[in-house]
C-alpha cells in the first residue's frame, strides 16, 4: 500500500509551507496595489512550482498586521484552491507590531505541523518600517524562536523598506534580506526577486536538503573559458 511518503518520479513526496507576514501599518497605503499585485504573483509563482515539482505540494498562509490586530488572512490553504487578494481584503492603517507579528504567527504553524514529516517551511516577512507597537514579544523573544527553528530546517527571509534592513533582520537571527524603495516600481521588483529566489528553494529542497543562505544572492557569472 502506497504512502504520502511514498516517492514520485524518484523524488520524496514534501509538503511545502509558505508563510507571508505582511505589514499592513499605514505607511504601506502608497504602495497598497503593488502589494496587492505582488502577493497574487507570489501564489501564482507557487502553484507553478507545485506543477513544476509534482512531489511537493505546496501551503500557503498570510497574516497581515497593524496596531489594530494581527490578522489571519489565509491559514495553510492549498495554493490550487486560493482566490487572489484585492482592495477589499487588504487595507493599510496604524502601526507597526512587527515581533507580535512573527511570533503569534509562527508558534500558529509550528503547532500545526507539530510531528509532520517531511515538510519544508519558508517564512517571508516583508514591512516598510520598524517595530514600534508590539506588546507581547520582543525582539530577543523572536530571536530565539527564529534560531530554535532555523534548527529545524526551516527557512526565514526579511524584506523590508525605509529602515536598516539588514542590521534589524540580523537582530533577529535572519540573514536572508532584501531591501526595496517604497515605490510601486521597486516594490514589483522586490516581488520579482522573492519569485525568482521562491523557485531556487522549491529546487534545492526537491533531495531534502535545506537551503537558508544566500537566498536572494545572485549567481555570479562564470569567467569565460
Amino acid at each position: 500500500m502506497k504512502t504520502k511518503n511514498d516517492d514520485q518520479n524518484g523524488f520524496r513526496r514534501r509538503t511545502v509551507h509558505n508563510l507571508m507576514i505582511l505589514d499592513e501599518s499605514g505607511s504601506m497605503q502608497s504602495i497598497k496595489s503593488a502589494t496587492i499585485q505582488g502577493f497574487n504573483e507570489v501564489v501564482q509563482t507557487v502553484r507553478g512550482v507545485e506543477k513544476q515539482f509534482p512531489e511537493q505540494e505546496h501551503f500557503i498562509s498570510l497574516v497581515t498586521f497593524n496596531g489594530l490586530g494581527i490578522k489571519t488572512k489565509l491559514f495553510a490553504k492549498k495554493v490550487k484552491t486560493l482566490e487572489e487578494l484585492d482592495e477589499s481584503s487588504y487595507h493599510p492603517d496604524s502601526l507597526t507590531p512587527l515581533y507580535d507579528a512573527i511570533g503569534f504567527s509562527v508558534n500558529k504553524l509550528r503547532a500545526a505541523l507539530d510531528g509532520a514529516e517531511n515538510c519544508s517551511v519558508l517564512v517571508t516577512i516583508l514591512t516598510d518600517g520598524e517595530e514600534n507597537a508590539s506588546r507581547e514579544f520582543s525582539g530577543a523573544e523572536i530571536k530565539a524562536l527564529v534560531k530554535e527553528l532555523k534548527k529545524r530546517g526551516w527557512t526565514f527571509t526579511y524584506i523590508g523598506a525605509n529602515h536598516d534592513v539588514e542590521k534589524i533582520a540580523l537582530s533577529l537571527s535572519i540573514t536572508n534580506t532584501l531591501k526595496f524603495q517604497a515605490t510601486e516600481q521597486d516594490v514589483k521588483r522586490a516581488f520579482d526577486d522573492d519569485r525568482d529566489a521562491r523557485i531556487a528553494y522549491c529546487k534545492s529542497i526537491r533531495g531534502g536538503g535545506p537551503f537558508q543562505r544566500d537566498y536572494f544572492k545572485k549567481p555570479e557569472p562564470r569567467d569565460p573559458q
